[in-house]
């Protein structure tokens, strides 16, 4: 059962963990959002002026851009410029009340940063520590920077999804999602390591790693077999009918896999002899013949409305979706029953923003994204009132540009901790010793 709190409010599970996100872009900046979901307090340290991802994919207004409007919900956000000394003590004070700092930078920049696990080992011992790089810290690749396309290209996906002589990268960042991913679960194993132990981790993530990992079914049959497949655009290799096809209003995507499957589809398009072919009895035969078998799907495919086809598949249990733009997803009512975008209000935008919700869902906690990405700074004051400093005490880093007390915004109230010189004394909870 969910614990409640006195005030009968849904414990979130981690209420009491508190997170510095000094991320920048997406893998790092997803991960931290991910801990926020799940209810940790997640406080992200930007410049004074704010960081140099805000902007990503712009929407004409707001605190930033698309992909720091869904990678940064559910976080507080102090500006502080960590280059001054005053500001480096702020960060040093912070590090010292938190439970988990999110990073993404090379081994050697960490240490020139004095982010590395050493040093913030030194300001707190039990610290849970997670970097997100490009290429991992072993080997000449660790010193490089990269982002998602390096690692699509690097995998193999690239050399595949396209055509020959012109390689195709997929439209979305999955590999910096999925190392956001790995990242958050490492951090979750190392909040169950430390509540057993009190001993902190070093989590590290990569997007090389990632889309290796997505993609390694190719890499062991290419080692294996000694050869390589030859790209294959949307066909699959592996079953067919699994392609893409136009419909008369269209496109939709089907994928049939499995014997049961392909016999239902076999009866369906009005060829059943098809299962009695001894060229077609395993799926990948049927991907070795996948030209043939997608000519049939085109041709019972291309007289009938999206709609319609995407119905009579959904009857006959074979798996099928509309290929949709951006707009047109959103427009689909059956998706929005789905409650997976969240129409998320941001100061400075004319409507509400769709947000993806949390990718994770427990049935007995709300799953709503509380509070929108903050704009530069907007918690500055409050988180340093945290800390333990006046209000004179801000003015006058103020006025020295090592802090920015931005916009403000309603955001919830940040919990007060004492705070000394070797670290900090709070109550118990996960990341607590016990």
């Amino acid at each position: 059962m969910t614990r409640q709190s006195n005030a009968g409010k849904t414990v979130m599970p981690l209420q009491s963990v508190r997170v510095l996100d000094l991320s920048r872009y997406v893998a790092g900046p997803y991960c931290a959002s991910i801990l926020a979901d799940l209810g940790a307090e997640v406080i992200r340290v930007e410049p004074v002026g704010g960081g140099e991802d805000r902007e990503l994919m712009p929407v004409g207004g707001g605190p930033g851009g698309a992909l720091f409007l869904q990678a940064n919900r559910n976080k507080q956000s102090i500006a502080v410029d960590t280059k001054s000394a005053m500001g480096r003590r702020i960060l040093d004070r912070l590090i010292a009340t938190a439970d988990v700092v999110v990073t993404n930078m090379s081994t050697k920049t960490l240490a020139r940063l004095s982010l590395d696990r050493a040093s913030l080992e030194r300001i707190k011992p039990d610290i849970i520590s997670a970097n997100v790089s490009a290429f991992g810290a072993v080997g000449r690749l660790s010193e490089r920077n990269g982002f998602d396309g390096i690692g699509q290209g690097m995998s193999g996906a690239v050399y595949l999804a396209g055509k020959p002589n012109l390689p195709a990268r997929a439209g979305c960042s999955y590999v910096d999602y999925g190392t956001g991913l790995a990242a958050a679960m490492g951090v979750l194993a190392a909040i169950c390591h430390k509540n057993r132990s009190g001993v902190g981790l070093d989590v590290q993530a990569s997007l090389l790693a990632t889309a290796l990992t997505f993609s390694n079914g190719w890499h062991i049959e290419a080692a294996l077999r000694e050869r390589d497949h030859a790209p294959f655009g949307n066909l699959s290799p592996n079953s067919a009918p699994s392609d893409i096809y136009r419909t008369s209003d269209g496109f939709i995507v089907v994928q049939v896999i499995g014997a049961p499957m392909f016999a239902r589809w076999a009866e369906l398009v009005g060829q059943p002899q098809l299962v009695q072919d001894r060229r077609l009895k395993t799926d990948a035969a049927r991907g070795r013949h996948g030209r043939r078998i997608s000519r049939i799907m085109q041709d019972w495919a291309a007289p009938r409305t999206s709609a319609d086809a995407l119905e009579t598949l959904a009857r006959h249990g074979l798996p099928a979706g509309p290929i949709y733009s951006p707009g047109q997803l959103i427009a689909d009512e059956l998706v929005g029953e789905t409650g997976i975008l969240q129409q998320v209000v941001h100061r400075g935008l004319r409507r509400p923003a769709p947000l993806a919700g949390p990718i994770v869902r427990f049935g007995n906690i709300d799953s709503a994204i509380r509070t929108p990405a903050p704009t530069a700074g907007a918690d500055t004051r409050q988180i340093l009132e945290g800390l333990g400093l006046t209000r004179h005490d801000i003015a006058a880093l103020e006025k020295q540009g090592a802090v920015s007390c931005g916009v403000g915004q309603r955001t919830p109230k940040v919990r007060k901790r004492q705070v000394n010189d070797s670290g900090i004394t709070r109550q118990g909870g996960p990341g607590a010793s016990q």
